[in-house]
Parts: C-alpha cells; sequence; structure tokens
C-alpha cells in the first residue's frame, strides 16, 4: 500500500467518529457533503480520502453508513485491543488512564508507573501505580502494543530506549521533547505547548 498521510489518516478517524454519530441516530446513507461539511473540509477531499483505500458508495445514493464504519474500523486496525502502558503518574498520565473512551475504542490501559515513592504503590482506576524501575520485569511477563511516555523532558530518551529494547513498537511521547527510536518504531510526539502557540498566532492574526 502506497504511503497514506498522517493528516489523511487522522481525517479517517473524524470521519469514523462522525459515521458513529449518524449510525446511533438511525441514519443509513451519508453524502461526502454531509462529512465535509461535520469536518470542516470539502467533498472533493472527502471522497479522496477514502479513494486511497478503494471504492465506496454509489453516486446519487451516498455512503452506506454501517459498511462505511465497519470499513473505516478495519482500515484504522480497531478490529483488536491494544494493550497500553503509561510511563509517569502525574496529572497527565492519570488523567489518561481515568479517560474511559480509550477503552470503548479498543486501547486497554495496562500499567503505569512512575518514579515518585508518594505514588509507587497508589490505586488509578483499577491499576496499582507501579516503580518504573519494574518496567523491564512487568513488560516482559506482560508485553504491551503502546507505551505513552509522559515524564519530564530530562527522562524521556531514556525511557524511550527501554521500551524499544522491550519490543513496543508504538510509542506516544508527551514530554517536551524529541526522542529518537529504531527506524522500526513508530512514534508520534503531542506537544501541548506548540499547540497552544498555534492556537495564539491564529487569534493573534485573525
Amino acid at each position: 500500500m502506497r504511503k497514506i498521510a498522517d493528516s489523511t489518516v487522522r481525517r479517517l478517524s473524524l470521519y469514523l467518529r462522525f459515521l458513529e454519530e449518524f449510525e446511533q441516530q438511525g441514519t443509513a446513507t451519508v453524502s461526502s457533503e454531509e462529512l465535509a461539511a461535520r469536518g470542516g473540509t470539502t467533498s472533493a477531499q472527502v471522497r479522496k480520502d477514502l479513494s486511497f483505500f478503494g471504492s465506496f458508495g454509489k453516486r446519487g445514493l451516498g455512503y452506506s453508513v454501517p459498511e462505511l464504519v465497519r470499513r473505516l474500523r478495519e482500515i484504522l486496525g480497531l478490529g483488536r485491543t491494544y494493550r497500553v502502558a503509561v510511563i509517569g503518574a502525574g496529572k497527565i498520565g492519570s488523567a489518561l488512564v481515568r479517560y474511559r473512551g480509550f477503552r470503548q475504542r479498543g486501547f486497554e490501559i495496562v500499567a503505569i508507573f512512575d518514579n515518585d515513592p508518594l505514588k509507587i504503590g497508589s490505586p488509578l482506576e483499577g491499576l496499582v501505580v507501579r516503580d518504573v524501575k519494574q518496567l523491564e520485569q512487568t513488560l516482559i511477563g506482560e508485553p504491551v502494543d503502546i507505551a505513552v511516555i509522559v515524564t519530564p523532558a530530562e527522562a524521556a530518551q531514556g525511557i524511550a530506549d527501554r521500551v524499544a529494547a522491550l519490543g513496543v513498537k508504538a510509542l506516544l511521547n508527551f514530554a517536551p521533547i524529541q526522542v529518537s527510536v529504531p527506524d522500526d518504531i513508530v512514534i508520534k510526539s503531542v506537544n501541548l505547548a506548540l499547540e497552544l502557540e498555534v492556537l495564539s498566532y491564529a487569534l493573534t492574526n485573525r
């Protein structure tokens, strides 16, 4: 399959959420124009995004909502459960563990780690915060698919190296620093300060 841009994948995820809402409302079919209006894009962009993955819908009839939901879930790999470990039990890490929506999408947080003695051993949404020193011991016995790094900047690269050595192939990095990983590992970074600066620019220049 050709390389698909991250922006396209993000829009597919949005389309899926809109379609699930339509499905809950009992809507049987939806047009590219309706999806575009919800997603703030154009109908041509919707059709182009979907065309990367095959033929969808019929001209003049639109898309079957249940069928497109099923196909997009397949494309996004949501037909299975992913085991997730969170490293960092601060405010963001704890909030991620508490968010119930991840499990509904197939992402099951199975472990959380920290190095703060005051947090280690504390209960959190059915889990117990583990000592980060036990990272290897825990994940060798209970492998995960995705690791979420929510540590201070100075600790992030070391954690990335450790989880990469354990064979974890997908990382989500919330630490305010770029970390390096081997080429066979997928990493996405969430820089909240950067996103706020983009909003600041938009407010200043609107």
